[in-house]
């Protein structure tokens, strides 16, 4: 059994902890190193306190299984919603799980989204375009940005019709 949900004060620290391994996982591509207590650290406290931020966490049977973090830091000024941090614990990827919290978390928040990856990470830009290919029937807009805003592919669409 998969489910998608707010994420609430008492979810804040397996969120924390899942946070470490995908920042783990995206060291290999994002300039980034361990504090001096082995952390790679991540403000969270935002997400309980600002109404524009939205924690949201994922559980398989059960057990943690993911996260994803939802502000307004978008890069371009049309777009209010941006896809801060995704994350599916390894365990729990290829199994159509990402895209099911994916949908469920893009139905949840209604707008103009803006969702961004790193240039070098690959895997990333295929899903997300998939996902978002699959959920807006194709209605989305692609651009790569390389300035102060963001360097990368940034996919935009509007659901707050649907």
């Amino acid at each position: 059994m998969f489910e998608v949900r707010i994420a609430e004060r008492a979810d804040r620290l397996p969120i924390q902890h899942m946070l470490e391994l995908y920042s783990h996982d995206i060291s290999e591509f994002w300039d980034m190193e361990l504090d001096c207590h082995g952390l790679f650290g991540y403000r969270l406290d935002k997400y309980w306190s600002d109404p524009k931020c939205k924690p949201f966490i994922f559980f398989a049977n059960g057990h943690p299984a993911g996260f994803a973090l939802v502000d307004d830091s978008v890069s371009l000024p049309e777009n209010q919603i941006w896809m801060s941090q995704f994350f599916v614990v390894r365990r729990h990827r290829r199994q159509g799980l990402a895209a099911m919290a994916v949908k469920t978390i893009f139905d949840a928040v209604p707008g103009k989204w803006e969702i961004g990856q790193i240039p070098k990470n690959l895997a990333a830009q295929a899903f997300w375009r998939k996902v978002i290919a699959d959920y807006t029937k194709g209605n989305f807009v692609e651009q790569v940005l390389d300035d102060e805003r963001w360097q990368g592919p940034l996919q935009c669409f509007d659901n707050s019709a649907s």
